[in-house]
């Protein structure tokens, strides 16, 4: 009987989000991982046992490389040879860099803190390194580190300097395989601070924030427009949370009835879980978005692509279309700076609020609670405070949600 072969298509490929295994056909699968990261596996038998070949992720591979490859395993398999015996035996190529990229990748998931780092990582090494992806990374030099960083070094310079570190790393992994030699050419101490302009410093609180007095103003402005992201704008500020935090927030962590929204510690910056108590206004967001689903495992602010949570732009984006020259994340600081200047409540509480580890580790054995219902109160202060004198709820429209 004939295997059935080539039953994904580009498209498919290009648009799967599904967690999980996507058979091609003759032991060929795209592997969907959670964080939406895809790669390709030949999975096939051998001494009674199921083995599993990774073929590399897909910025690296492509479908039709994929099916090559696993041609390649299955004309293998047909003369006697295990492929992940003949792969080993065979002379090793040095790889790109784009596959060395994928690859550290995969490899260092387990550390990062959260889906959102992984996509950060993925975005850098993607995008601003992609000049380098093609190059086999023994022959990466200096000049093309350069080519990378120079058009950014000024213009996002914090942008600039993850991008370096990240692209450090990855050669320092692949000179731990034994693919490279010689020192490291995104080295910054001793090498590239010698050829590259000193960074602007970032002041302090440099994340452009909006004063407190007008965030009520921008509020109204802001339930005007019918969007997604609008209403996860204004769910992030009343609640003081991290952006992160609320994209991907799933409904599972939310109480309605108890007016808590509990972030789990992987999801958070101290790794500390922290409970969020909800205003009104902040259960009537959620009440809005309930109506495009709230399954347990859905995310609470969905994206255009079904399974996927909001895009991490999507509410920068938003203050971009209306002109507001801040952050989102300094809207945390309009929170902070509302407490301690408008406000009667202590500083304990609102570091509290904000999810800051405060005092030393004997100071925060003893208090124990996380004062949940006194930051009740302070959440309902601020949402009031935040409150349009004159407030119309816009209804939404899903399609034009992200």
């Amino acid at each position: 009987m004939a295997l059935a072969l080539n039953k994904l298509s580009a498209r498919a490929v290009a648009t799967i989000t599904k967690p999980g295994r996507h058979g091609d056909g003759g032991g060929l699968y795209l592997v969907v991982d959670k964080s939406g990261a895809k790669r390709w596996v030949f999975l096939y038998r051998r001494d009674e046992r199921l083995r599993e070949m990774g073929l590399g992720g897909l910025n690296a591979v492509t479908l039709a490389k994929a099916r090559e490859l696993a041609a390649a395993a299955r004309s293998d398999l047909q003369g006697g040879i295990d492929p992940i015996d003949a792969r080993r035996s065979a002379p090793t190529a040095v790889p790109t860099f784009g596959q060395e990229a994928d690859d550290f990748i995969e490899a260092m998931k387990p550390q990062f803190r959260n889906a959102k780092h992984i996509a950060q990582w993925e975005m850098t090494l993607r995008e601003y390194a992609a000049p380098l992806r093609p190059k086999p990374v023994n022959e990466i030099a200096t000049a093309d580190i350069l080519e990378v960083l120079k058009p950014i070094w000024l213009t996002k310079p914090e942008t600039a300097s993850r991008t370096r570190g990240r692209i450090e790393r990855v050669l320092d992994a692949s000179r731990a395989k034994g693919h490279r030699t010689g020192e490291n050419p995104a080295l910054w101490r001793g090498h590239l601070d010698k050829l590259l302009p000193k960074r602007r410093k970032l002041s302090r609180g440099h994340h452009a924030a909006l004063p407190y007095a007008e965030v009520s103003e921008f509020i109204a402005a802001l339930r005007k427009r019918q969007a997604i992201a609008a209403r996860a704008l204004e769910f992030t500020i009343l609640t003081a949370a991290r952006s992160g935090e609320v994209f991907g927030a799933t409904w599972g962590e939310i109480s309605r009835n108890a007016g808590v929204w509990t972030v789990p510690a992987e999801r958070m910056k101290a790794g500390i879980e922290h409970r969020v108590p909800l205003p009104p206004r902040a259960l009537d967001i959620l009440r809005e978005m309930a109506m495009l689903g709230a399954e347990h495992h859905a995310y609470v602010f969905p994206g255009r692509k079904e399974g996927r949570p909001l895009s991490v732009m999507a509410m920068d984006m938003v203050l971009r279309r209306m002109k507001i020259p801040v952050t989102v994340h300094g809207f945390r600081s309009s929170f902070r700076d509302w407490c301690g200047e408008a406000s009667t409540f202590p500083r304990e509480l609102a570091e509290a609020a904000l999810a800051h580890v405060v005092g030393d580790q004997t100071e925060r054995a003893y208090r124990r609670g996380d004062a949940l219902e006194k930051r009740r109160k302070l959440m309902v202060a601020w949402a009031n405070y935040c409150e349009p004198r004159t407030s119309n709820v816009i209804q939404m429209n899903r399609s034009k949600g992200a």
